[in-house]
Order: C-alpha cells, then sequence, then structure tokens
C-alpha cells in the first residue's frame, strides 16, 4: 500500500482536516490544527507531502521520525501541528487497513469509558450558576471554566473577587460531587497567579490549568510548592522534549499535551508514558474537533494516568460549526451518565461525512483569536 494524496479542507468553526489517499482506497483522516494559524499549518502539510507520497503509510514510526528529524529546524506549533495530524491519519489508515481500532494497534485498553466534561461561561464567564445546573442536569459530573477574563499583571481585590464569585457558583450548583477546572488560559500573570490561586483554594478546584504563560513555566516550581490545588499545564507544549523539564522538577500535577498540536497520537503516547512515570496524571486538550477527540479517545483507552477528557460541544467557541456535524456516526460521541466509550470500530473510530466536509470547506473560515487591549492600550493576554 502507498500513499497517493494529501488533501485538506478549512471547516467551520476554525478547524483543519486532513485526507490521506492511499493506492489501495483505504483512508485515513486527520486534524493538523493551530487555531487562528490554520492556513500555515496547511502549507507545512503541502511541504511536509514530499516525504509521504509513494511511501508505506503503515510505517508510521519511520514516516514520524522522518518528517520530525528529517528538517534541521524541528518543533514549534506549526510543524508539530501538521506531523500531528498526518500520524492522526496514517493511525486511521492503520486500523482500517486491519480492521481493528487504533487502540488494539496499541496493545488494548485499559478501561471501556474515560469520564467526560462540559465546558461553562465563556471568554468572560458569566451566568455560572445556571450554566453548571444545566451541566449536572445532563450527566456531567465535571465542568472547567475560564476562571477570569482580561487580567491586569497584579490583581486588585475586585478582581480576585469576580473569580472568586464565579467558582463559588459552580461550586454551590454542583456541590461537593462535582469537578470543577479552572482555566487561566494564560491569560493571568505569575504576580497575579498566587493571590487568585489562594483565594480559590477553599472551593477545592479540581485543577487549575494554565496559571502562567509557557514562556514562564519555571514559575510553577513555586505555584505548585504553595498550593493544595493541582496543577495542570501543556497545551502549548509541543513535544516530548518540552515535559522533560515540567516533570523531572515536580512542576505539575497533570499534563495536557493536544494531540492536534504536540506530534499527533504516536508523540501524545510517549508523553502520557512520561508522565506515567512522574506519578502525574494526562488529561488530553481537546478543545477541536471530531478528529482530535477520536485520537484523544484512543489513548484514554490505553493510558492507564488518563484522569479525565475534554470536549468541545456546545463550546463557545463553535459558531458555524459543530463536532457531530462532520460524522455519519455521531453516537460515537454519546455521553452518558458523564462519560464517553472508548470507540470500537477501525482506525479512530469516526465515520467522517466528506460530503459535509467539502461542502463546509466551499467557503474555508478565517478564524483569528481576539486580541485585547488594556485600557492604556497595551496588549492583553487573550
Amino acid at each position: 500500500m502507498k500513499i497517493t494524496k494529501l488533501e485538506t479542507y478549512l471547516v467551520p468553526p476554525r478547524w483543519l482536516f486532513l485526507k490521506i489517499e492511499t493506492d489501495e482506497g483505504v483512508i485515513g483522516w486527520g486534524e493538523p490544527i493551530v487555531e487562528g494559524r490554520a492556513r500555515t499549518v496547511q502549507s507545512a502539510i503541502e511541504a511536509l507531502s514530499d516525504y509521504l507520497l509513494g511511501k508505506d503509510p503503515l510505517q508510521i514510526n519511520k514516516l514520524w521520525t522522518t518528517l520530525y528529524r528529517g528538517g534541521f529546524y524541528r518543533g514549534g506549533p506549526i510543524l508539530m501541528s501538521a506531523i500531528a495530524g498526518i500520524d492522526q491519519a496514517l493511525w486511521d489508515i492503520a486500523g482500517k487497513s486491519l480492521n481493528v481500532p487504533v487502540h488494539q494497534l496499541l496493545g488494548g485498553t485499559v478501561r471501556d469509558k474515560v469520564q467526560v466534561y462540559s465546558w461553562v461561561g465563556d471568554d468572560f464567564p458569566g451566568n455560572i450558576y445556571e450554566q453548571v445546573i444545566r451541566a449536572k442536569e445532563n450527566g456531567f459530573h465535571a465542568v472547567k471554566m475560564n476562571g477570569t477574563g482580561q487580567q491586569a499583571f497584579i490583581s486588585n481585590v475586585q478582581d480576585i473577587k469576580e473569580v472568586e464569585k464565579r467558582v463559588a457558583e459552580a461550586r454551590e450548583a454542583g456541590g461537593d460531587s462535582l469537578g470543577i477546572g479552572i482555566d487561566f488560559h494564560g491569560r493571568v500573570h505569575r504576580a497575579a497567579a498566587k493571590p487568585l490561586i489562594k483565594a480559590l483554594e477553599p472551593y477545592n478546584p479540581m485543577f487549575i490549568e494554565e496559571p502562567v504563560l509557557p514562556e514562564h513555566l519555571d514559575c510553577l516550581k513555586n505555584i505548585v510548592n504553595n498550593t493544595s490545588t493541582p496543577i495542570a499545564t501543556g497545551e502549548r507544549l509541543f513535544s516530548r522534549y518540552d515535559y522533560k523539564a515540567i516533570l523531572q522538577e515536580g512542576w505539575v500535577d497533570i499534563v495536557q499535551p493536544d494531540l492536534s498540536h504536540c506530534g499527533g497520537i504516536s508523540e501524545g503516547l510517549k508523553i502520557a508514558n512520561m508522565a506515567e512515570a512522574y506519578d502525574v496524571n494526562v488529561a488530553f486538550h481537546c478543545p477541536l474537533g471530531p478528529l482530535t477527540l477520536a485520537s484523544s479517545l484512543q489513548l484514554d483507552g490505553v493510558c492507564y494516568n488518563a484522569l479525565i477528557q475534554e470536549q468541545s460541544m456546545g463550546i463557545h467557541y463553535n459558531k458555524g460549526g459543530e463536532v457531530l456535524d462532520y460524522l455519519k456516526n455521531p453516537e460515537v460521541f454519546k455521553i452518558e451518565d458523564g462519560y464517553m466509550n472508548i470507540p470500537s470500530l477501525p482506525g479512530l473510530g469516526v465515520d467522517i461525512n466528506e460530503e459535509v466536509v467539502v461542502k463546509r470547506a466551499s467557503e474555508p473560515h478565517k478564524w483569528r483569536n481576539p486580541i485585547w487591549h488594556y485600557e492604556d492600550g497595551a496588549i492583553a493576554e487573550w
């Protein structure tokens, strides 16, 4: 079997899909995307296709290594996201060609299902109480919310109290059994993170995500040693090498590699296994589309330290397109009592509706993340 064609599709709300075709008619799908830089990743896919056309798609390790080590300049969001989508599609082809799910190729599952959480709030979170009640009514046992909107370098008393009020609403609505993930989204700087985290400790968050920007991961040492709240990070780390220091130094309790950014299923598994050696959980980051979610579920099935799975159905980013829009088998992502089953169909386990993909891609999106400014005109972190 040989790879004959790679084709990409820009589809709403902000995703990029990749289809890899073979001379035996087996097709694989992947999701190589950097949100807000989709066309740049699209160009990277085109450049990397030279290393793939005519090659055996089942030689996943060799092809991955060629794509990564064949370039003098390595890593980073664009190249690793391009490799990630390619890797997902190659695993999809491998599973389909052998008529088994990807997790079977990785040695089989350690669990049958994984807990998922629902997003509540939006970029400027509000109405938290009502949304948590709704999430519980829909069977969720955990939610995640942006802790803050725009944040100053140093929080004033009002800022801290507003964040605390939102988390208090979530705890009141959800009760003691609800898991509450609080995403700082890299919006919070070092000096502001310390008092915010301390103020939230009485509400026992499930974790605080990206308490500081990835450029300042060395600050995590001070944070993790001065709070009882589990600290999570990793969506903007792009390979196992980026995780070395935070695992070796004990700076994190939960790692969050994104399988559309960190080199795909192949690299995501290595990151998860590294984390397990340090007794650190993995919670695959996934505010994206069906192929990222399907890939994540495959690894949730095989990784003992998988904690919980993010999914983006109904998330505030999804304007003009939803996860289930692109599937012929939407039941694969059915949520029952707060859990999703590990997909059991061949490959990634999702049947992509190519007709819908082509139609939606006929008007390609141009999504950009918001640009925020402080009152003085300086750029604020989104």
